[in-house]
This record gives C-alpha cells, structure tokens and sequence, in this order.
C-alpha cells in the first residue's frame, strides 16, 4: 500500500470492494479517480521512498497543498520503477466531501512540476479501486536499432540499441511466452507472493519509422517483468539466442543470468483497463483474493 504523508490525523485507508463507497461515505470522503502522466526520468519510480523524489511523493504533496489537507493516500494501478514512464497511470485517493472538486485538475496541475501532469480527475464509479479493479496494464517498450541512435526528442523514452535487431525473430519468440504462466524466470521474487500472471499479449514490430515497439500487455506484471522479457528477446533480436531459447527459460523458472533486464527509460505504462462499472467492485474482491499475500511480503 501507499505511504501516508503529512502530520496530523489522516484520511482513513481506502477499503476495496463493495463497501468502498458506503465506508467512504459515512466517514465524510468521496473517491476521486486520477488519470496521471509522467516522465519518469527524474523520479525514483512510483512509490513514496525516504529521500528520494517520487511520482506518489509529488503528487500526494501537491493534494495536500492544493486540498489544505493533513495527508492523503493514493492507490495506483501499477507501481512503476525508477525511470520508467507512464502516459495513462491511474490512481484513487479518498478526500472529504468538502474539499472542492472545481478545478482541482487545474490547480493541482499548477503546483506539479511539468514532468508530472494530472489529465483526468473525477469522482470514481461505486466500487472502483485503482489497483485491485484493474483487467490489465498496458506498457510498450521503444527500442532504436538506427546507426544514429535515438531522435533527440525521444531519447529519454527509446532505446538506442547499437546492433541491428531481428525484428521478426523477437516476434516468433514472443509470441511463445503469451498465456498464463509462472513467470517466476523473469520476475524478482517476493516472499509469499504469487508470480503467476496471464499474458495477454506480447507483440513485437518496426514501426514505419523505424522505430521497434514491443507491446506488452497482462493482468498484472510482477517486478522488472517487462524489462526481463524485452532483454531476452533482445538477445533474441541480436541472434545470440534462439526463438525458442525466452520460453525454455519460461519453463524452467529460475532467473537465468543470461538475461539481462532491458534499461528502466524505453519503458512507458500507456493504458489500464478495467470493467464496466457494475462489476468494478466484483473484479476487485477477485483480484484482491489472488494477489495479496497470506504471509507479509516485506
């Protein structure tokens, strides 16, 4: 879960599920939904961390400014790491009902630094939980064979690869990791917690301008997961590896020391969707029953 920020009594934690909004409700809050994008390159990823500058930390200073409030918590979709960026971040945060909602997005927007932008804010459907309602999360991952490199406005979101790539190799080898697996092989471990996902895509192409895109779409991705999957297809790419070689490692779940997590900057969470409204609060009891832990993760 998110930190709490501030001093002073603090706005209650959020409650997943069916009673989101009846709980909320009688405490005197209302569920806000944010749609939040961000350069990630001057952050040390998502997550509120002692002395380092986080996308959570600024935004959650910034309500706290803005709204003239103790504390808040938000709720994120996806936890992203130091570097990586994000065009469609969803987050949700519980705020009295007092606080006004009129331009908000505005005047949160105006105390943000430019690198993080606040696109959408609204009060969120009954039952919606940004993490635990989810379907998927969608991240692509830009990769540059080019004997230049990267274009100067996109260097700090693509990356410079400095041999050529075979594009369709890394397609045929993606395409084997697609599916419900135990992606244990690709994922840092946590203590008590699950590293089955289901892939619900993984394409790789050149794009016409020559740009290489690999678009990486699951329920939930476990740490360093896109990164891992894009080195060894790289290695794929590069003709070190067979396209079979990503999958045997798949099935041997043990981290591989032949694959190499692909740098943090060519990565950007694009899009997180979810069900229709009437069964947000549903899928959040399901997703809530398989991902957290019986045992503290730490």
């Amino acid at each position: 879960m998110s930190d709490v920020v501030g001093s002073g009594p603090c706005v209650p934690h959020a409650v997943p599920g069916a009673v989101a909004d009846v709980t909320a409700r009688a405490a005197g809050l209302v569920r806000l939904r944010l749609d939040i994008a961000y350069d990630g390159t001057p952050f040390a990823g998502w997550a509120r961390q002692p002395g380092q500058r986080t996308v959570q930390g600024d935004v959650e200073d910034a309500l706290i400014r803005v709204a003239r409030l103790p504390a808040v918590r938000l709720t994120v979709a996806g936890r992203t790491d130091s570097g990586v960026h994000a065009a469609g971040q969803v987050a949700h945060v519980d705020l009295p009902t007092d606080v006004p909602l009129g331009g908000l997005a505005r005047r949160l927007n105006g105390v943000l630094d430019r690198s993080v932008r606040v696109t959408g804010l609204a009060p969120a459907p009954a039952g919606f939980d940004a993490r635990f309602s989810a379907l998927s999360r969608r991240y692509v991952y830009r990769i540059t064979d080019a004997p230049f490199g990267a274009e100067p406005l996109r260097r700090f979101d693509t990356l410079a690869w400095p041999r050529p790539l075979d594009v369709p190799a890394m397609a045929s080898a993606a395409l084997l990791l697609v599916g419900e697996h135990d992606f244990a092989a690709f994922c840092r471990r946590r203590e008590g917690a699950t590293t089955v996902r289901t892939l619900l895509r993984l394409d790789v192409l050149r794009r016409p301008d020559g740009v290489i895109v690999a678009d990486v779409e699951a329920d939930a991705f476990c740490h360093s997961m896109v990164r891992a999957l894009v080195g060894a297809l790289l290695a794929v790419g590069e003709g070190r590896r067979p396209p079979q070689w990503p999958a045997a490692v798949l099935h041997r779940g043990l981290r591989d020391p032949a694959v190499t997590v692909a740098p943090a900057h060519g990565l950007t969470l694009v899009e997180v969707r979810y069900p229709p409204d009437a069964e947000l609060a549903a899928r959040a009891e399901v997703t809530r029953a398989v991902r957290v832990p019986t045992t503290p993760s730490g």
